[in-house]
This record gives C-alpha cells, sequence and structure tokens, in this order.
C-alpha cells in the first residue's frame, strides 16, 4: 500500500464511483445507513452514555460500511452483521478500533466545548424548545455555529477520513493511521475540496431548494415526503463514495473501480 496524489477533477469521480457502487446493491447500503441513522436517534435519547457511545463505535461502523462496499463489489451479500466487521477481528484491531472511537470522542468533546466559547448558545435554546419567531441575532448565532463548526471539525475529518481502514486492514497503529489519513487528505486537498462542494450542493442547496418551492406553492407539509427519501438516498451514495476515495488515495491490490 502507498498514498497517492489525484488530481483534483477526481473529487467528482469519487461521486461518480459511489453512484456505481451504490447500484450494486442499492437495498443493503439503504439498510445499513438506516439503521446507523436510527441507532444514532436513540442513543440521543440516553443522555450523555448513548451519545458517547455512538461517538466510540463511529470508527467500527466506518470500518463495517467499507467492508460491505467490498462486499457489494465482490458481489457478496450485505448483511447488518457486517457493522461489526472490526470487533470481529484480530484482538489487536479490535483493541486499536476502540482506542480510536476514544479518540474520536475526545476530539469531539474538545470541538464541543470549543465551539461553546465562540457561540452563545444560549440564544439558541428557545429555536429548539418553542416556536417564536427567529430574532436575527438568534439566526446569526445559527450561522456561527455552521460556520465554526465545521472549521472546527475539519482537521477532525482529516485525521478520521482514512484512520479507521489504516487500523483495520492494514495493521497500523492508531497515530500512525491518524497521521496517514491526515497526510493522504492533505495532499488531496484540491480533489477532496471539489468533492465536499458538491455534496455540499446536492445534500444542503438541493433539500432547501425543494421545501423552499414547496413552501412557495403553500405546500410545506408535503416537501418532507420528497425531501426525507432524496437526503436518504443522497446520505448512502455519498457513503459508497468513502470508499471510492479510500481506492483512489491508497493503493492496494484489490479489484480496481471503473471510472
Amino acid at each position: 500500500m502507498k498514498l497517492n496524489y489525484v488530481a483534483p477533477k477526481e473529487g467528482y469521480t469519487w461521486i461518480r464511483q459511489g453512484i456505481w457502487l451504490f447500484k450494486q446493491n442499492p437495498l443493503g447500503f439503504l439498510m445499513l445507513v438506516f439503521m446507523y441513522v436510527f441507532a444514532a436517534q436513540l442513543a440521543v435519547i440516553i443522555p450523555v452514555i448513548g451519545v458517547f457511545a455512538v461517538l466510540l463505535l463511529t470508527p467500527t461502523l466506518s470500518v463495517g460500511f467499507m467492508t460491505a462496499c467490498r462486499q457489494a463489489i465482490q458481489k457478496e451479500r450485505i448483511k447488518p452483521s457486517v457493522y461489526m466487521a472490526a470487533l470481529k477481528s484480530s484482538p489487536i484491531v479490535r483493541k486499536r478500533i476502540l482506542q480510536l472511537g476514544l479518540v474520536y470522542a475526545a476530539m469531539i468533546v474538545l470541538l464541543s466545548f470549543i465551539l461553546s466559547l465562540l457561540v452563545d448558545f444560549e440564544l439558541l435554546l428557545p429555536l429548539m424548545t418553542s416556536d417564536k419567531p427567529i430574532t436575527p441575532e438568534a439566526l446569526r448565532q445559527v450561522y456561527l455555529v455552521l460556520f465554526f463548526g465545521a472549521m472546527l471539525y475539519v482537521p477532525v475529518a482529516m485525521l478520521m477520513w482514512f484512520s479507521p481502514v489504516l487500523v483495520a486492514w492494514e495493521d497500523m497503529s492508531v497515530p500512525q493511521a491518524l497521521f496517514s489519513s491526515a497526510l493522504a487528505c492533505w495532499s488531496n486537498k484540491a480533489a477532496f475540496f471539489l468533492y465536499l462542494s458538491i455534496w455540499s450542493a446536492i445534500l444542503i442547496a438541493i433539500p432547501l431548494t425543494i421545501g423552499m418551492i414547496f413552501d412557495a406553492i403553500n405546500l410545506g407539509q408535503v416537501a418532507s415526503y420528497i425531501i426525507a427519501p432524496i437526503s436518504m438516498a443522497g446520505l448512502t451514495v455519498m457513503h459508497c463514495s468513502f470508499y471510492a476515495t479510500w481506492k483512489a488515495c491508497f493503493t492496494d491490490n484489490e479489484v480496481v473501480m471503473p471510472v
């Protein structure tokens, strides 16, 4: 395995490959994403412990989905148990993947603490607990949360993008995997910028546009029935495209995905 440097246009190619991969087993991939979303929503109900469990298991679930991508390419059946692939591996991999989960949880806690220093969350609480109109100051705080949250999460994303599979598939230590993941993302930052820009348009701009159109014709309640399946399908294809980024940035002996 070695690190590859790709052209910026590859960001678009990864999305095309993600669509191709999704078509290999759409029901299987949709099942996995639905399971994750459902589990995450349940976890929120359990204060602190539930959220921590999701963060701890995020690298494990990441390896599971990437394993499912491998299985889809090899025309194998995707089962829910694929999420536990990393934990069913060797003791050293199981230990490292859980350590990586602890690192991820710690980074998210630190990110949340820093964000709380930059944004006044007290102004945002009424937005979530009442139906009162949004004040200009509250709206400003929403934009600040989105901006600072995105900026703070970028280095976390770079560290975690490839590290789970590097630990599980390439037998790397946690520090080595984190460094290699960040290096791969930074070395191919132009491709990742295009890739993430396109996904932002697909997952944010398109649903917002649909919602605005239906609100304009007084069919706002109907919009959710259209946006929800589109968003779920888009989210699933995006997860499939993660495997394409792995194949492009790191060389191995597996089957090459079509362009």
